[in-house]
């Protein structure tokens, strides 16, 4: 497979509102927007791609028609300190999860959109002498 791109599309009922917070929040910019869906993008190499849509648009099969539920994601940061005064001293975002160190090797806090869509901001940190053997090397 020849994968150009990939990137999450959120199901939800309030595309508009769902849109705006990624705006405002994360920094994406809008590259189309209809009443339905909204397609967003952060420029910066390497691009990051999101989209939100309201699951009653008829091309979302019948039976999948449901606003998302379940769905976490990760945004790795490299201050994300610096992203916690921003988003919850500074911007009022209330943490589900607080700011954190864990031994797997993650410096993160979690907030969640406004269709309660987890976003789970990280920084790697050196994971503990229990979890270092998990991981493994790699050179790209």
């Amino acid at each position: 497979m020849n994968l150009t791109s990939f990137y999450p599309v959120i199901c939800t009922a309030e595309v508009r509102r769902s849109a705006d917070f990624y705006r405002r929040w994360f920094g994406f910019e809008t590259t189309f927007e209809a009443d339905w869906y909204v397609s967003l993008r952060r420029t910066e190499s390497p691009h990051q791609e999101l989209a939100v849509l309201d699951p009653r648009h008829p091309t979302v099969p019948d039976g999948y028609r449901n606003v998302v539920g379940g769905l976490l994601l990760n945004f790795e940061v490299t201050d994300v300190d610096a992203e916690y005064e921003r988003l919850v001293t500074v911007g009022g975002l209330e943490p589900a999860l607080p700011l954190r160190s864990e031994d797997f090797g993650q410096r993160h806090f979690i907030i969640a959109d406004p269709d309660g869509v987890l976003i789970d901001v990280i920084t790697p940190i050196p994971p503990s002498e229990a979890f270092a053997a998990a991981y493994e090397l790699t050179e790209h």
